[in-house]
């Protein structure tokens, strides 16, 4: 995705102007960029973007807010537009943070990988520990994902994963995390027991379909980074609105 379209979705994002941002993003779609392609390189960085902006005093609540909301109708708009695969069988759950960049990061993750196969279950943030645990012993998914966690919530997100381990309600579920303290602190999900730890949207979609089964006291699988790719000549698909 070249920068230019970025910088041009950016400044309007900024300044709050609703109908701009969709224009491009509609103009993209019509020009025939993936709506994947879309939501990756251009509406996950954005979102990014503003919350380092916010996180360093450089814009206000009210944009911020402004901001997240445009985004967040943005990536609505994509997820129409995704290829659906088979369903595979498999479960993800996924929880977040409270607030609107992580319930924003956890829903397009919730989006991708439902495309890809995956039955979703987003129960977004502020729910109890003890209804978490209560729908992994119901769900029994294949992946628990956490998006997002202030520094703060770290201790209890810590204790709830010993919980979930020592009830063993789904012993072979792997625990991943992504985004907030996660992508800051290095090495700071091996502390809090998680199995995989993931920098991106693609790296996700890699850990949930390429990990095993979880077995007690087997080795984690590090960080998923984003694969780097060759420069390649513009083609269609690159966006041009």
């Amino acid at each position: 995705m070249p920068e230019p379209f970025l910088t041009r979705y950016l400044q309007p994002l900024l300044g709050g102007r609703r109908a701009e941002c969709f224009e491009l993003i509609a103009s993209a779609l019509q020009s025939g960029v993936p709506s994947e392609k879309l939501i990756c390189e251009v509406i996950w960085p954005a979102m990014a973007q503003v919350e380092r902006l916010f996180r360093d005093d450089r814009i206000n609540t009210a944009t911020e807010h402004m901001a997240c909301r445009i985004n967040r109708a943005a990536a609505d708009q994509l997820q129409a537009h995704l290829p659906k695969k088979p369903p595979h069988g498999k479960r993800m759950l996924i929880a977040c943070a409270e607030a609107g960049h992580e319930e924003l990061g956890a829903q397009m993750v919730g989006d991708l990988l439902q495309a890809d196969g995956w039955e979703v279950f987003f129960v977004g943030g502020g729910v109890p520990d003890d209804e978490i645990l209560a729908l992994v012993g119901e769900i029994r998914p294949e992946v628990f994902l956490i998006f997002g966690a202030h520094p703060e919530a770290v201790p209890s997100t810590r204790a709830m994963i010993e919980r979930i381990r020592d009830v063993g309600t789904c012993p072979t579920m792997n625990i991943v995390v992504i985004g907030g303290i996660f992508n800051r602190a290095d090495g700071l999900w091996r502390e809090i027991g998680a199995d995989a730890c993931c920098d991106d949207l693609r790296g996700v979609l890699t850990a949930a379909n390429e990990l095993e089964p979880r077995t007690p006291n087997a080795p984690r699988v590090g960080v998923v980074k984003k694969r780097r790719r060759r420069r390649k000549a513009a083609t269609p698909a690159t966006v041009t609105a």
